[in-house]
């Protein structure tokens, strides 16, 4: 299936820039020439920062010398821009080999045939190591389009330090409710004169509210691309912050400010909050930061709601493009990042557990104390029966800007939760075009 131009500079938002596409470059630099004398080079581009860079790279040595006559050309980048560039390069006719795919974008590019099929080529990466729920993480329909970098959940942490200081029991985190976690987050409220609130966690990031979802019985994206959340749903989240707020488990309105996503920037840091959600691969920088007395639970709600919630998830996915010239090389690159334990070994956790249920529990030994209990807490949920996580719809970050808006809106009391839901859920609906 041929990518135009239009389809890929809509993937980004970047209809309307027209010749100045051209004008500016391929995002990334841009695939080299070959080397000489018949070798193949891969072009690999992921977002993240210099240790990311150095863990990988690491990794790409031990393939290179298992791979005599490939070499690999990496480029990284932040986060923020990664989207629209990444675009630029298909849109440009240059796509990498090998890339992070966002989960939120997978559908838009998998949608326009631009990325390779990987059930195709079963016989070139391995995909029997991996639970169902990391397996279908790149599934859309009967086709796979990556695998898991590594694999991470969301999960609740509580600075033990704050509660032995206040004399507040941790709940168990196996059988907890949300009321438990409201009558927790009021008694360290309470305990501390208001020096440090019980909880805050952000009602305006999407997993949350898509683990919520599920605690109810929906889906928040159906199987065909649909939205499956019902106002109803939507209206309990919001009220969910606000009744936490009324009692004193949150902060007031406006208390937590944008400080940036840095874990150190962070007021489960500055001890300001007691307790928070946090994505799982997370837990050894928030244990630091926070001065090395997390307690890693599961989500409240878990055995009250009408099924699980939660659900195993990645941070990102490595994808080949369709257009690539060496597939076979790159089949081969995605394989070693799997399924070899010198790869995971290389480059840690740093994007989360390993896929592998093999590689993952090998590498565990060698792991931080923090990593390992992230490991364990991972191994424990793919052994359970949980949802499955559906790709996100094109039309998802849409979807995502008028949660972080609304959600703002009954913080502040501006608008009710009933109205803010029938707002998130009409904007939504028009989002996906469904």
């Amino acid at each position: 299936m041929q990518v135009s131009r239009r389809d890929l500079m809509r993937m980004a938002g970047l209809t309307g820039l027209g010749l100045g596409l051209a004008a500016c470059g391929r995002g990334f630099g841009g695939g080299d020439d070959e080397p000489e004398g018949g070798a193949v080079q891969l072009n690999m581009v992921w977002w993240g920062d210099v240790q990311r860079a150095e863990k990988t790279q690491a990794a790409l040595n031990v393939f290179q010398s298992k791979n005599p006559g490939v070499t690999v050309k990496i480029e990284y980048q932040d986060s923020g821009p990664y989207k629209d560039k990444l675009a630029t390069r298909f849109a440009a006719g240059d796509p990498p080999d090998v890339m992070a795919m966002r989960m939120d974008s997978l559908r838009e590019y998998a949608d326009r045939g631009a990325l390779l099929d990987l059930g195709q080529h079963a016989s070139a990466v391995d995909l029997s190591g991996l639970s169902e729920s990391a397996r279908t993480l790149a599934t859309v329909g009967d086709k796979t389009y990556g695998v898991p970098a590594g694999l991470n959940a969301i999960g609740f942490v509580v600075n033990k330090t704050l509660t032995d200081k206040y004399g507040v029991t941790i709940p168990d985190g196996n059988t907890w409710s949300w009321d438990d976690l409201s009558t927790f987050a009021q008694a360290i409220t309470k305990a501390s004169g208001k020096k440090v609130y019980g909880t805050h966690f952000d009602h305006a990031t999407l997993a949350n509210l898509i683990m919520f979802t599920r605690q109810q019985g929906e889906d928040f994206y159906t199987a065909d691309g649909a939205l499956g959340a019902s106002e109803a749903t939507v209206a309990a989240w919001f009220d969910l912050g606000n009744q936490l707020r009324a009692v004193g488990g949150f902060p007031p309105a406006g208390f937590i400010e944008d400080v940036g996503s840095s874990a150190a920037q962070s007021y489960l840091a500055k001890r300001s909050i007691a307790s928070q959600i946090i994505p799982t691969n997370n837990f050894l920088s928030y244990n630091e930061a926070a001065g090395g007395e997390l307690v890693l639970l599961r989500m409240p709600g878990e055995t009250q709601g009408k099924r699980r919630g939660q659900s195993v998830d990645c941070p990102h996915l490595w994808s080949i493009a369709a257009a690539s010239k060496h597939k076979d090389e790159a089949l081969k690159l995605l394989n070693f990042l799997v399924n070899d334990i010198e790869a995971s070994k290389a480059t840690g956790t740093t994007r989360g557990v390993p896929p592998n249920s093999k590689i993952a529990e090998e590498l565990k030994p060698t792991l931080k104390p923090e990593d390992r209990v992230a490991t364990e807490y991972l191994a424990g949920l793919q052994k359970e029966s949980l949802p499955r996580s559906y790709t996100y719809p094109p039309g998802s970050s849409k979807i995502q800007s008028s949660l972080e808006s609304l959600a703002t809106e009954v913080e502040f009391k501006r608008q009710t939760p009933q109205q803010a839901a029938k707002a998130f859920i009409d904007a939504g609906r028009k989002a996906l075009g469904k």
